[in-house]
């Protein structure tokens, strides 16, 4: 995020602006922070309206602006109600995927969720993050990568750049900040191994999504 402190003057350089830093800034930055700012602006009311329609009681018609807005989503899958996204361009899902209430799908760098996945009710999956040993506070990003017939349960926190691979499941809770490998369980804060799934041959297909959720 910029912030501008104010816009100034100086006899020798002309105008210039300060940002929260206190540093100065040439005009043609300035005027382009200033640019980069009103469209966050319009992008901030896209994620309102979208946070709106994922309340609206029938899958099929918030599927539709959910594409609108550039969300990928495979055949057969399901968003219950109250999903929120941001930055919803670069967040891919597969085939037969069910997303639970509230979930909130990070897409400022790339989120690609996988087919048969099972993602509990109010998940977070982050992939953006502040690096607090800079200077300014400074984002960083880093993509988020769920395999197929993955299971993560209810509440559970998965930080930018980890890979979850292919039909692991992560625990109720858990905050995931390391890679979790193909078929383990991970649980706890932060999550670590707890066992091995038994059963590796996965060819299950998920339940029925209920039509009003």
């Amino acid at each position: 995020m910029f912030y501008l402190e104010h816009l100034g003057w100086d006899s020798n350089t002309g105008f210039y602006f300060k940002n929260k830093m206190g540093k100065t800034l040439s005009l043609s930055l300035g005027l382009q922070k200033v640019g980069s700012r009103f469209m966050s602006y319009f992008q901030d009311l896209d994620l309102f309206l979208l946070r709106l329609i994922g309340y609206f009681p029938i899958f099929f018609v918030r599927k539709f602006f959910y594409q609108i807005a550039g969300v990928k989503i495979g055949h057969g899958s399901h968003l219950h109600m109250g999903v929120q996204f941001f930055n919803p361009s670069g967040v891919q899902i597969g085939e037969g995927t069910i997303i639970g209430q509230n979930a909130f799908l990070d897409g400022r760098d790339s989120l690609k969720i996988g087919s048969f996945v099972d993602i509990a009710s109010d998940v977070m999956i982050y992939n953006s993050e502040h690096d607090i040993h800079s200077e300014d506070f400074r984002a960083v990003v880093a993509p988020v990568e769920i395999g197929d017939f993955v299971f993560i349960g209810p509440r559970v926190i998965v930080l930018p750049g980890v890979s979850i691979g292919k039909g692991a499941v992560v625990a109720a809770g858990a905050v995931v900040t390391k890679d979790v490998v193909d078929f383990d369980i991970a649980g706890g804060v932060p999550a670590r191994v707890i066992g091995t799934r038994e059963v590796q041959d996965l060819h299950y297909k998920l339940g029925r999504s209920r039509l009003f959720q």
